[in-house]
């Protein structure tokens, strides 16, 4: 499978690289930024994987987030795929911000047309991990997750259901309950139809009160954020979490709103949290 380089830059000691190939997951090209540190140049390192939210691409956290700077005294690579596949002429594709182009979800789609190229859940989970550790300087299995707002959701029910497969999740301002949220229940009704069976698989509030993993939790929200009660809800998440005595730490941040400005002052502390737990092999 190969990998074509679009660009790559000096940054902090390391690289912050961009590049296509072709998905057979998502039978078309995507697109995916690496951030390798300097440590790598004497051996692999671990790795982040970073989920983007709406609207977004692999270039928006790389560019916003100012997470190299800590990212190359940890020793850590930062992983950012595409929020969904792009270009692919489906009817309605670019026709909203909250589906389609930008907006997969993270889910593998069931529903014509979408089951033909979207399946961002294989994709993150599977075929780039794959990729990037054949052909990047990375310890292999040694992974942890963190994403925003849709983003986080995805790291949230990817860490849920694949206990082991990460040594850490965080999140900013995810979507923890999108079965009873306006983005949710959009996007979930479009790829996966109406069986709301099929979407409790990609809840986190429905995988915590399954018991689906132990996975501990963190995650930051801001208390000025817009979409706070109608998309967020994390009082549900923290609600279940209580429930069944999953391990859970919620911050709740005042003055902060759904942006990268928030998401830039706590990035330092999560990717501490990260760096600690993949440091016990």
């Amino acid at each position: 499978m190969a990998v074509e380089t679009i660009s790559k830059h000096a940054s902090f000691g390391g690289t912050t690289g961009f590049y296509r190939h072709a998905s057979s997951v998502n039978s078309c090209t995507m697109q995916f930024a690496v951030f390798t540190p300097p440590q790598a140049a004497d051996g692999p390192v671990p790795v982040l994987t970073y989920l983007a939210g709406l609207t977004c691409s692999e270039e928006t956290f790389m560019i916003k987030a100012g997470a190299q700077r800590i990212a190359a005294e940890l020793g850590l690579a930062i992983v950012c795929p595409d929020t969904s596949p792009r270009g692919t002429n489906l009817p309605g594709e670019d026709d909203s911000y909250d589906f389609g182009s930008g907006a997969g979800f993270y889910v593998n789609a069931t529903r014509q047309p979408w089951s033909k190229h979207y399946h961002m859940y294989d994709y993150v989970t599977r075929e780039l991990p794959e990729l990037v550790e054949r052909e990047l300087p990375l310890v292999p299995g040694l992974r942890a997750i963190s994403g925003h707002s849709m983003g986080g959701h995805g790291a949230l029910i990817l860490a849920l259901r694949r206990p082991g497969h990460y040594r850490a999740v965080s999140a900013f301002a995810p979507v923890v309950n999108p079965s009873e949220c306006p983005w949710g229940q959009k996007a979930f009704s479009g790829y996966l139809g109406e069986d709301r069976g099929l979407w409790t698989q990609y809840d986190a509030c429905e995988l915590v009160a399954r018991g689906a993993s132990s996975q501990p939790l963190f995650i930051d929200q801001g208390e000025a954020d817009d979409f706070l009660e109608q998309q967020l809800c994390p009082e549900r998440l923290e609600a279940v979490c209580a429930e069944h005595d999953h391990p859970l730490t919620l911050r709740r941040q005042p003055g902060y709103d759904h942006s990268y400005y928030f998401i830039a002052t706590f990035i330092e502390e999560h990717l501490r949290y990260h760096a600690e737990r993949l440091k016990k092999r």
